[in-house]
């Protein structure tokens, strides 16, 4: 398993930071989930959720979206004020220009404990209508988010909210930079998680040059190489404003393997392998004529079986350039 990684820290320029978000939109969507404020766990009202026997409409109104949330609408507090809220990545940088995700909820808990979602918008500079009073202001830029206690007065009123991210670009290659084809590569990003001590997952199966937007803070990147035991790991620090790229080194090499009659021969077909390491654990099963796969560094056994006829032999695995194994068919 490989720890090394090599970084590179880029601040963002205005120019470059509005260029990076415009470039990529679709990783906006991925909405974080809505973090713990005010009770400790924020929970959304879903229409099942709502006890049937209690009168709503005496109270509030109810508004079911489309991915299932509901907005409950005071009827009281007084008439709407227009409400304009922004984001920023940090306090000196430019507003974002599009991809958030707002949620507006009470500050004050119902009587089953959860806050109520009051209003949403998808547009970046959102606009709402708000009677005057507190509120808690959640946004979500792809997997950064923030939270905010909101006061709305009579009037318009002029709200931004500092999300306090940067950005997490990822690679890997094997060790001595030969570079790893993108289709044998994916990630997975964890931060801590505050609940029970351990860590908790951000992001998986991300393909290396994706642009994660996270909150600032160290999380622990794991890179797969393959699909057997070639990982690689690191923490990395996102900072606010900056785009941080990582590249991981793996100690391992993609490896394919053929059963032949004779060195250098034809693979045979209808052959299936069975790969273990020295204390007999399996790593790697396959039926085909010529399989390919990767393995992190080490010794390992070898088994083709055609029929009825077992064949093996011992490899090592050195970091590398693909290599190809051969096993000969009369080895027994």
């Amino acid at each position: 398993m490989a720890i090394a990684a090599r970084m590179m820290k880029q601040k963002w320029t205005y120019a470059g930071l509005i260029g990076l978000m415009l470039a990529a939109p679709s990783f906006a969507q991925e909405v974080a989930p809505v973090p713990p404020v005010r009770p400790e766990n924020l929970n959304i009202t879903t229409p099942s959720e709502t006890n049937e026997n209690q009168d709503l409409n005496a109270e509030t109104q109810i508004e079911t979206m489309t991915d299932q949330e509901t907005i409950v609408v005071p009827k009281s507090g007084g008439p709407p004020q227009p409400v304009s809220i922004g984001a920023r990545v940090t306090e000196d940088g430019p507003f974002i220009p599009n991809g958030l995700e707002w949620r507006i909820y009470s500050i004050t808990p119902n009587d089953k404990g959860e806050l109520d979602l009051v209003a949403r918008s998808s547009d970046s500079a959102a606009n709402f209508s708000l009677a005057a009073g507190q509120y808690i202001a959640h946004v979500a830029y792809g997997r950064a988010q923030a939270s905010d206690t909101i006061s709305v007065q009579e009037g318009p009123n002029q709200i931004e909210i500092i999300l306090d991210a940067g950005g997490l670009e990822l690679n890997a290659a094997v060790t001595g930079d030969i570079p790893i084809p993108r289709r044998w590569l994916s990630f997975t990003v964890y931060a801590d998680n505050p609940t029970n001590g351990g860590k908790k997952i951000i992001a998986q199966s991300v393909s290396p040059g994706k642009l994660l937007y996270l909150n600032s803070g160290t999380y622990s990147v794991v890179s797969h190489f393959g699909e057997v035991n070639a990982t690689a790991k690191a923490d990395l620090r996102v900072e606010p404003g900056q785009l941080t790229s990582a590249t991981l080194y793996h100690k391992a090499a993609q490896v394919t393997f053929k059963l032949v009659s004779e060195p250098g021969g034809e693979a045979i077909a209808d052959t299936s392998w069975i790969i273990k390491t020295p204390d007999g654990q399996t790593v790697y099963q396959e039926k085909s004529a010529f399989p390919q796969t990767v393995l992190e560094q080490g010794e390992y056994i070898l088994i083709g079986k055609l029929g009825s006829r077992v064949f093996n032999r011992e490899f090592e695995i050195v970091p590398g350039l693909p290599r190809e194994i051969e096993l000969l068919a009369d080895a027994n």
